[in-house]
């Protein structure tokens, strides 16, 4: 097998595992590409003595399957840099959450033993596509997790005149306003009351942020139907954000949100569901009254 590894090269006492990784790949006769930036990081500031087979810049690169060393943010890079080249990828958590990135360090050499067997799933995550006339936004319009619309610079609310399929839905008076997949409802939107959604599901959720109003809910719709939003804000302007990459967006663009023509493939061992990880990493149920 050929495996294409991408890393994150800002946590340098979090990299050791990276070592025992191309020991593990090494022992399998599997072909390692790395990704440049990350090999160097590697090899020149951590002085790690492994060896690539290939060295690869920005998209340039092929692989059975994708290996992300870091957190959940490198894993969304990562989706990003793979985008529609249909390869699957393993989310090996060196960060501190990791719940896209679930394979913990001491996992490493049984969850590549569970590859090499045949003994893991690929789940199809949903990609949502941002089409406006600002080019800035359209260098890279894809998001795996959420695209939101934020307010800027000044403490007064946006409003936001949100249209569904073609039909109006409502108008926002928020700080701002989140559309997200259900890879996502877990993220951002969860954080300002969103539901959690399960993947494969075919839906996404709009979820505002601190709206101005005690009836305004989140709501849950089908993910082939488009959302288009008009901004209007007291400064003329507001942010757009697409899994955190955010841009400056000036009054009067109008933005169409859709479901991108291709999903983010993503390695989950065959022992790990959704529901293991929300009780594990985020707590979800727990009940101290349950403790002795």
């Amino acid at each position: 097998m050929k495996f294409a590894i991408i890393g994150n090269t800002f946590q340098p006492k979090k990299c050791v595992q990276t070592a025992q990784l191309f020991n593990i790949l090494r022992k399998k006769g599997a072909e390692i590409a790395v990704c440049k930036d990350f090999y160097e990081f590697l090899v020149r500031d951590l002085k790690m003595d492994i060896h690539a087979d290939e060295l690869f810049e920005n998209r340039d690169f092929d692989a059975d399957m994708v290996l992300s060393m870091g957190g959940d943010g490198t894993f969304l890079k990562t989706a990003n840099r793979v985008g529609d080249k249909n390869i699957p990828i393993l989310g090996i958590n060196t960060g501190r959450l990791g719940f896209l990135a679930d394979i913990s360090p001491d996992e490493i050499e049984k969850a590549i033993d569970e590859i090499y067997t045949g003994k893991y799933r690929i789940e199809n995550h949903c990609v949502l596509q941002l089409i406006c006339n600002d080019e800035r936004l359209q260098v890279n319009p894809f998001a795996l997790n959420e695209i939101a619309v934020l307010k800027r610079d000044i403490s007064s609310m946006i409003t936001i005149y949100a249209t569904v399929k073609g039909s109006y839905l409502n108008t926002y008076q928020a700080d701002g306003l989140i559309i997200a997949t259900p890879t996502g409802s877990t993220a951002y939107s969860l954080s300002v009351g969103g539901p959690i959604i399960v993947p494969n599901s075919q839906t996404i959720v709009i979820t505002p942020v601190a709206p101005h109003s005690l009836n305004i809910r989140p709501i849950v719709i089908c993910d082939d139907w488009e959302v288009t939003l008009d901004i209007e804000s007291r400064n003329h302007n507001f942010l757009v954000a697409i899994d955190g990459r955010s841009e400056s967006c000036k009054e009067g663009t109008k933005l169409t949100i859709r479901k991108a023509n291709y999903s983010t493939k993503v390695v989950k061992r065959s022992s790990h569901t959704l529901f293991d990880t929300l009780r594990s990493k985020m707590m979800w149920g727990a009940d101290n009254r349950n403790e002795k």
